[in-house]
């Protein structure tokens, strides 16, 4: 049985969101932020104490991106991986990077400063908001070709962009979306496998897990 540990509307929504959408039996459980404070037991399973961190028998994993890489390609065939020889293929790996490297990384700055440390460095995190908007201009570029990031459909890259969204709209940066990108986001959240992940990890929370991005 798989286990994925979580923390509500983290990292770990994206591998999460997968689970749903391949239609997989899982364990899960959610902690409350951050669990290396306040789930210590937590830290006999990684000893890092970040979240996600997925349990698949002998597979330990602890990045998000990579975890649904392995989810939608060790349990496949699925529409949601693109083949290595169907030409969208690097535009799809790409997609899974994109979401967390570049898109991902600059929120967590700006989260830092403005929720966890106000006042500390306003002028940061001002900084990250705009380099994370400026970035996505990649994906309305990606949008004009249709709905999804790539080979004309629903797929793993649009999980991982799509988890940046949603940490997006935590923030408030969503307001700053384009028509496209804003659209885009609607359809995401629209997916049944978005709305059942959502639904699980309320379902699974204990009292005082809150909501935590990052």
């Amino acid at each position: 049985m798989i286990h994925l540990y979580h923390c509500t509307d983290a990292r770990s929504f994206r591998p999460l969101w997968a689970l749903e959408e391949l239609g997989l039996d899982y364990e899960l459980t959610v902690m409350p932020f951050p669990p290396r404070y306040r789930a210590k037991d937590f830290m006999a399973v990684n000893p890092l104490g970040t979240i996600p961190a997925l349990v698949d028998g002998a597979t330990f994993m602890t990045e998000s991106a990579a975890i649904v890489e392995y989810l939608v390609t060790r349990y496949g065939p699925s529409p949601l991986a693109v083949a290595v020889d169907d030409p969208a293929y690097g535009a799809w790996l790409n997609g899974l990077h994109f979401g967390e490297a570049t898109l991902t990384f600059p929120q967590t700055l700006v989260l830092r400063y403005r929720r966890f440390e106000p006042g500390k460095a306003e002028v940061v995190a001002d900084d990250y908001a705009k380099w994370f908007l400026a970035r996505l201009r990649a994906v309305d570029r990606a949008l004009d070709a249709g709905d999804w990031l790539c080979a004309g459909r629903f797929t793993a890259a649009d999980i991982s962009v799509g988890y940046a969204l949603l940490l997006a709209a935590q923030l408030g940066l969503d307001a700053e979306f384009t028509p496209a990108i804003a659209a885009y986001w609607a359809r995401l959240q629209a997916r049944p496998g978005f709305q059942a992940a959502k639904a699980s990890q309320l379902r699974h929370a204990p009292p005082g897990a809150e909501t935590s991005p990052i």
